[in-house]
């Protein structure tokens, strides 16, 4: 990881009251778990894409216009706009972030910003901006760098890379909804610690 990763206090405050919060409030309910948990975003599906225990298997399609990316956790699709149109406006916000791309010589770039408040990535504000780099390195590799910003979480920008391999494994289906049963069962475990201390005092 280049650069040097220091959070500002703002941001080291925003972590903290994060931690605590979790901590008195596990499962008040299910909009206090995680995006993960919700079934929203993948733990490792980005964007940033960040390597994972599993379906971290990436698609990625192109049209004259578009690029289209595709994760197996959760089957987060980003399509990207290649077209040189402008970005949403600030007061939209996405869970993925509105992506535009170009190409700078072999290499694609893509610019994200205007992601959504409640995505809670690294505890970061609406100020968080994310540029990707995919080059190919050679046939059956691409060079995957990713820099963040967020003036108001890091004293300065942060960048990490990582080697994506190609594969001709099948994406498989992630078939996570946030109906399912571990939902149920987290919150229910959760009123029955409430009831059992009730009880206890």
């Amino acid at each position: 990881m280049a650069g040097c990763l220091r959070l500002r206090a703002a941001g080291q405050a925003r972590a903290d009251a994060s931690r605590l919060y979790r901590e008195e409030h596990p499962a008040d309910s299910w909009v206090d778990r995680t995006t993960s948990d919700r079934c929203l975003l993948g733990f490792n599906a980005g964007p940033p894409l960040t390597p994972g225990g599993y379906n971290q298997n990436l698609q990625i399609f192109q049209t004259p216009d578009h690029v289209v990316l595709v994760t197996e956790m959760v089957h987060t699709v980003r399509v990207v706009p290649l077209d040189g149109r402008p970005a949403l406006g600030d007061d939209l916000r996405q869970w993925s972030g509105d992506a535009r791309g170009h190409w700078e010589g072999d290499t694609l770039v893509v610019e994200t910003s205007n992601f959504s408040d409640e995505r809670r990535w690294r505890n970061t504000t609406d100020s968080l901006t994310l540029v990707e780099r995919y080059t190919r390195v050679d046939a059956d590799t691409l060079e995957y760098e990713y820099t963040v910003t967020d003036p108001e979480t890091w004293t300065s920008p942060w960048t990490a890379s990582l080697p994506l391999q190609r594969t001709d494994v099948p994406m498989f289906e992630y078939a996570c909804h946030e109906g399912n049963h571990s939902m149920d069962g987290i919150l229910g475990g959760h009123r029955a610690d409430e009831r059992a201390a009730a009880a206890g005092r």
